[in-house]
């Protein structure tokens, strides 16, 4: 089979984990163990996220006043190398030395009348106190949303058109190569009236785009390893409820019940990547990788189902 496999943040680094290499190295290697599994037997893509990195060379950026700020297309092309680098390593560690790995760095296309960039949603860098938060934004100009009992800042994400570098993946990966690419969601880019192709200040939500890029490639299973089991509706309250399998239109029933910052973006790229054909995607733990792939663990998503599928609520 055919796997794109998108890492959440958390693969790479944990809520509240200091963001220091050896952390994001650890966690990589983790994440790698698993998708090793999966390359053995299977043509895999990985995605995966960069909302911490991103976010920490922007502090970087900000805290170097002799220069100008790098605008955040650049900074996710960073990510992109920084992040495939590990995670090229960590999988080249664990499969045989004739299995080709390959990072590609990716453009992707945006539209500047997104009404994303006039709403920005998309969280990246660290979490700060409302105080923190507030003199940042007065004197970067940045926007913050509530994170929990935190603030975290807030950029422009728009939805994700075409892959520029489609035609190189589909080469590697019928070469029989694991390819990394679209990370962070890919260095968002557009075309200016002249034909010029510029970068954007933005950042593409990496689920949007991972599934963009597994119905680009035809893949059979779209998985998006995050820190929940499954989806579930009423999530952190008393009476929540796993998922275990769903149409795409029952979903939509209930995307009112979803995070917008968080679970609601893996639902939408589920819902359009099942919508593509008769496939299905994934959302659960990336300790469940292979069950996932295989349609029994986490939440299934697919034009098969019929309706909703809900776990048997915990004992009491």
């Amino acid at each position: 089979m055919r796997v794109v496999a998108a890492l959440g943040g958390n693969a790479l680094l944990r809520r509240g984990q200091p963001m220091i290499i050896e952390n994001q190295r650890e966690n990589v290697a983790t994440a790698c163990a698993q998708l090793a599994l999966l390359a053995e037997e299977h043509e895999l893509l990985i995605s995966h996220g960069n909302g911490p990195q991103i976010g920490l060379l922007a502090l970087e950026e900000a805290a170097y006043t002799e220069v100008e700020d790098y605008p955040l297309d650049v900074l996710g092309a960073e990510t992109q190398g920084m992040i495939g680098y590990l995670v090229e390593q960590e999988m080249g560690n664990r499969l045989p030395e004739e299995k080709p790995v390959a990072t590609l760095l990716t453009m992707i296309e945006v539209h500047l009348d997104d009404p994303a960039f006039t709403e920005p949603t998309k969280p990246i860098g660290p979490v700060y106190s409302p105080e923190e938060a507030e003199a940042l934004a007065a004197a970067q100009g940045w926007t913050f949303r509530e994170d929990g009992d935190a603030m975290r800042r807030v950029v422009p994400s728009p939805r994700p058109h075409r892959i520029f570098e489609i035609r190189q993946i589909r080469w590697m990966l019928e070469h029989g190569s694991v390819v990394i690419c679209a990370g962070g969601g890919g260095v968002p880019t557009t075309y200016m009236p002249d034909g010029r192709l510029v970068g954007v200040e933005a950042v593409i939500d990496k689920d949007h785009a991972s599934g963009l890029l597994a119905r680009e490639v035809a893949a059979d299973v779209f998985v998006m390893a995050t820190d929940a089991s499954a989806v579930y509706l009423g999530f952190g309250g008393p009476d929540q409820r796993a998922i275990t399998a769903a149409h795409p239109d029952a979903l939509d029933e209930h995307r009112h019940e979803f995070a917008a910052g968080s679970m609601l973006p893996k639902v939408e790229a589920a819902c359009d990547f099942a919508r593509a054909g008769e496939r299905s995607a994934a959302i659960g733990t990336l300790g469940d990788i292979e069950g996932l792939v295989a349609g029994t663990a986490g939440t299934r998503i697919s034009t098969q189902v019929d309706g909703l599928l809900l776990a048997d609520p915990d004992p009491e």
